[in-house]
């Protein structure tokens, strides 16, 4: 790159691949200084190039965090941006997607003064977030061997209950049994098959120990962990997963961006609310929804407000609407938690700032409201 080129720099796009990059790069008004393909060993060259403060952006995509982590360390200012902001920046399309064209909306989308970039994870952050994965592809592994060992034995006539405890219980006694059914070689399938289940086992305690110490470690996922309905496996991946909390403004935006709020269809003034988005991360979300079921299932046999509030919700709009309603509200409290740097305390009421409360309203005492509220 020459110098005049180098300096006229003022925002690059960058379509990241596994051995191809592309790179978009535009002047300060907007017009286009290079465009062009480099292989993975030159793109560190190419920005060593760029003048110092350069945004450089980028999908948020596999390896995105790690080339950030190495440009920022430049001195350049690199920022990453999730698929779906970038696709309607797209010039050609859908029908002209290809390097080139999404590099260029890439550098398009970063112009923009209300895009919403992703924070850049750090080597910690994506090391737990592994773990978590890991865990999760060995637990859908082993669901597997499990239904294989159930097709086998149906076959043969041998059926048992859905429980993964009953089959684990019997089968032992079943490859043992000569009066079945079982000839030598599914015999022998079914053996190798139950000692792979137990070896995924065996995986899955290692990796729920190593969660267990993240949350130990870490005094952020201790409070976290406190939150009903969230547990230690929640805990460790909401806060590697989000790492800094004060990013969202308040705990309603947190919620937004884990997917937890009703879609809207809404025009002419009169508003429609449907299903929750599911934007965001599906893992952090569906951590949540399971921990609420958890909380719905036993607030019966609590007496705080917020289980009194779940008790009267789940009989009002059902259990199923309820879960999603307790899951929306710990997104809340846990941004709550996670910016005050406070701990989690189920009997806490919120209390609405004056500078929020009409004016007639801010001389006469605070009543106490009985529904708790976080953030």
């Amino acid at each position: 790159m020459s110098e005049i080129t180098r300096a006229a720099t003022a925002r690059v796009g960058v379509d990241l691949a596994k051995r191809v990059i592309q790179v978009h790069a535009v002047d300060a008004a907007g017009r286009r200084v290079v465009a062009r393909p480099l292989k993975r060993d030159q793109f560190i060259a190419w920005c060593a190039t760029l003048p110092p403060g350069c945004l450089v952006a980028m999908e948020a995509c596999s390896g995105a965090h790690h080339w950030a982590r190495r440009l920022r360390a430049m001195g350049l200012d690199a920022r990453l941006i999730a698929a779906h902001f970038v696709t309607p920046y797209r010039m050609e399309g859908k029908g002209g997607k290809n390097d080139a064209t999404d590099a260029a909306a890439i550098c398009e989308a970063a112009s923009r003064p209300s895009m919403r970039f992703v924070p850049i994870k750090s080597c910690e952050q994506q090391g737990v977030m592994s773990l978590h994965r890991v865990r999760e592809g060995l637990k859908e592994e082993r669901t597997a061997c499990v239904n294989r060992i159930r097709g086998v034995l149906a076959e043969f006539g041998l059926v048992f209950g859905k429980s993964p405890k009953v089959l684990r219980a019997v089968l032992a006694d079943v490859l043992e049994d000569a009066s079945n059914e079982l000839s030598t070689t599914a015999r022998l399938v079914l053996q190798r098959a139950f000692e792979h289940w137990r070896e995924l086992d065996a995986h899955l305690k290692w990796c729920d120990q190593q969660v267990g110490q993240h949350v130990r470690d870490t005094p952020a996922a201790q409070r976290a962990a406190r939150i009903v309905g969230i547990g230690e496996l929640g805990a460790s991946a909401l806060v590697a997963g989000v790492g800094e909390f004060r990013q969202f403004k308040n705990g309603a935006q947190f919620g937004a961006w884990l997917g937890l709020v009703p879609r809207q269809d809404s025009s002419g003034g009169k508003i429609r609310l449907g299903r929750i988005t599911k934007r965001g991360d599906d893992y952090l979300r569906t951590l949540l929804i399971q921990g609420a079921k958890t909380a719905v299932m036993s607030a019966a046999r609590r007496d705080d407000p917020i289980s009194r509030w779940l008790v009267q919700l789940s009989a009002r709009v059902g259990w199923q609407k309820a879960c999603v309603a307790m899951a929306n509200k710990n997104a809340r409290i846990l941004w709550a938690v996670m910016t005050r740097d406070a701990g989690f305390d189920a009997r806490h009421v919120s209390v609405k700032p004056d500078a929020k409360r009409p004016a007639k309203e801010r001389a006469a005492p605070v009543p106490v409201s009985p529904t708790p509220c976080m953030a």
